[in-house]
């Protein structure tokens, strides 16, 4: 797969604009992807694709190399779409959906699984409509916009006996696992402080008088309706989620501040740039910015005995990291999309449960956290999460 910086990332797929007390350990993540080992040739799970946007196209490749499933079906909303994506990938026009007939599939046996890759204010109808169907599900972060959504999306899931899986890639990322080790099992001491940074610049100051159409589908992270709220839930989600694995905690509490809006006509209805802080039952503290004003991707780690790091931290990679102490971080790349679809289905395959570092429930947890950011930003407040 083509290695992908961040401003090439930005320029060829864009993100959706112009161009998407107690301590409480987290469930250990499964070990770093074996190497070495026989090639699998059971059976595959087959994938539906549900919207087929920008990283759509990225799980699509993933796909194409995966062992334990296949790309078999798309669900879109764009005749063209479904036209292009059927003669690239030699899709059977048997396996091909619209949202109007979506909830046939149910009939169809040659899809086991349904990837919901849409606007965050979707994820919950079309989670419970593919639930309803029978299909497994794993569905983008943020899982959803509410917390009632997200628990609808879980209910759902087990009255109908399928699986409901996040697709948190970086869960089976090597140098991610490398920091949650180095964290959760404190070899260089407790953490005490954590800095988390994401953004990209997604627009040009030339045009910063210029109307913006809050409606056109490559811009619905604009539209809050549809993004449900603009660069914390879309891009600090990944912020919040390094900071709760690499301590192994829940925060306890939340304060936030909405920056600078540069672009009053791009961003009116959603953040442009915000920063947070998470307090921890074990007193470290995280301190998060995310942004869609400027470039960063910057994980840091200060521990009682040493530092560790990564840059780039939570994007696309490939990741850099080192340590204090000198020793190296010295991790293969790998397709992140690909490795973590093939994790998920092997499970499933295997008829087992997700492991709970992977499910709604752990989704859902980020959305509580979002939402106390977004309170604790709109109030000037420090917001309780106990």
């Amino acid at each position: 797969m083509e290695k992908i910086s961040r401003r090439s990332f930005v320029n060829k797929f864009g993100i959706g604009v112009g161009a998407s007390v107690v301590m409480t350990s987290l469930p250990s993540f499964l070990s770093a992807p074996e190497t070495n080992k026989k090639p699998y040739t059971g059976r595959k799970l087959n994938i539906a694709l549900c919207g087929l946007g920008n990283y759509a196209s990225l799980l699509a490749e993933g796909l194409q190399v995966s062992e334990y499933c296949q790309l078999a079906g798309i669900v879109t909303g764009t005749p063209s779409k479904a036209e292009n994506w059927k003669k690239k990938y030699n899709i059977p026009e048997k396996n091909i959906y619209n949202y109007e007939n979506f909830d046939s599939i149910v009939k169809n046996k040659d899809i086991d699984l349904v990837y919901v890759v849409t606007a965050n204010s979707l994820h919950k109808e079309l989670t419970v409509r593919a639930a309803k169907a029978g299909k497994h599900i794993i569905v983008e972060k943020p899982m959803a916009i509410t917390i009632e959504d997200c628990e609808e999306m879980i209910k759902t899931c087990k009255e109908n006996n399928v699986q409901l899986a996040m697709g948190y890639r970086l869960h089976y990322e090597p140098n991610h696992l490398e920091v949650k080790r180095l964290g959760q099992e404190k070899v260089l001491g407790q953490v005490r402080f954590i800095e988390a940074s994401l953004g990209y610049s997604t627009y040009d100051f030339r045009d910063i008088n210029s109307p913006v159409d809050l409606n056109a589908r490559n811009q619905w992270r604009l539209n809050k309706k549809l993004a449900g709220g603009g660069t914390l839930i879309n891009l600090g989600v990944y912020c919040i989620q390094v900071s709760r694995y690499v301590l192994g905690e829940e925060p306890i509490a939340v304060t936030a501040q909405f920056g600078t809006v540069n672009n009053k006509n791009m961003f009116a209805q959603v953040e442009e740039n915000i920063t947070w802080q998470m307090e921890f039952p074990s007193g470290a503290v995280a301190n998060c910015s995310s942004s869609y004003g400027f470039g960063i991707d910057r994980f840091f780690a200060s521990a009682d005995e040493g530092t560790f790091e990564m840059s780039p931290a939570v994007s696309y990679g490939p990741f850099v990291g080192k340590r204090s102490d000198g020793k190296a971080f010295n991790f293969p790349v790998i397709n992140q999309q690909q490795t973590q679809m093939d994790e998920i289905c092997k499970v499933i395959l295997a008829n087992k449960k997700l492991p709970n570092h992977i499910t709604g429930e752990e989704g859902m947890k980020d959305v509580r956290i979002i939402n106390a950011i977004y309170k604790a930003a709109e109030t000037g407040k420090k917001v309780s999460l106990k």
